[in-house]
């Protein structure tokens, strides 16, 4: 069996895929970042041509990047947030080689994510947030698509993947305002500096969907969340009916797992 884990950000994904990982202990863990089969989180993907050329214009830490560097067909992906440098630069230099935030044309962003699962056919993993948020994440903020253009693009990965063994755990957050506070908190510094929700918010307000609305502020972000889960929960039951469990965050017990 695989696990899907999903849910908004502070919904408590992490602990769920600890849980999961500690009741299976021979399934495999994906998590943000990592070189995974199936998702492209804080990972970049390149061509040949363009590898050598970010190899050489880092070449101080050229053995690092190759450590964290897989091949796939003509292409590269590099899990550059994995290496540990304080090169100025490094991390938004190689942020822009990712697939999501609109950086590459929908048909060839379709093909990507698509591709990879198609090729997917995996036993025993556990996946955090790699079905839904990233792609939803890019359709809405990025694409500007319509609740029902997400749903055609699921509908279509669904059938893709109808004959693999996977189960959705999906974290429904009653209370998303006190959800985020919560992981506002927990992702500060030691002198209570918020580290997490200052980048989460310069995200969303700079993005299309927000600028073209004129919209900003933690309000509107929060709004934003509401229609995601709203949505991702509408592609739970109707493009996976028969593979998902909804979990209420924080409130679920062992038993229910």
């Amino acid at each position: 069996m695989n696990f899907f884990i999903e849910g908004l950000q502070g919904s408590g994904k992490s602990t769920l895929v600890n849980k999961i990982a500690k009741k299976y202990p021979d399934n495999t863990v994906f998590r943000e970042g990592d070189y995974s089969p199936v998702d492209l989180a804080w990972c970049a993907y390149v061509t040949e041509e363009e590898y050598q050329a970010l190899i050489d214009k880092y070449r101080d830490i050229r053995t690092m990047i190759e450590e964290k560097s897989h091949s796939e067909n003509d292409h590269k992906i590099i899990c550059y947030t994995q290496v540990i440098t304080d090169i100025p630069g490094y991390h938004k230099d190689l942020e822009q080689y990712e697939i999501y935030n609109g950086r590459c044309a929908f048909s060839a962003f379709k093909n990507i994510v698509f591709s990879r699962y198609k090729k997917w056919n995996g036993n025993n993993m556990v996946f955090e947030c790699a079905l839904f948020q990233n792609i939803i994440e890019d359709m809405i903020l990025y694409r500007d698509a319509s609740d029902q253009e997400i749903m055609e693009l699921y509908n279509e990965l669904a059938q893709v993947l109808r004959d693999r063994d996977f189960r959705v755990l999906y974290l429904e957050t009653d209370n998303i305002a006190d959800s985020i506070s919560v992981i506002r908190k927990e992702r500060s510094d030691h002198n209570g500096n918020e580290m997490w929700f200052p980048l989460m918010l310069e995200y969303f307000d700079s993005s299309p969907y927000a600028q073209k609305r004129g919209v900003s502020g933690e309000e509107e972000l929060l709004k934003h969340f509401a229609h995601r889960q709203e949505l991702e929960l509408r592609i739970c039951s109707e493009a996976f009916p028969e593979k998902v469990s909804v979990l209420r965050s924080k409130k679920y017990s062992d038993r229910d797992l």
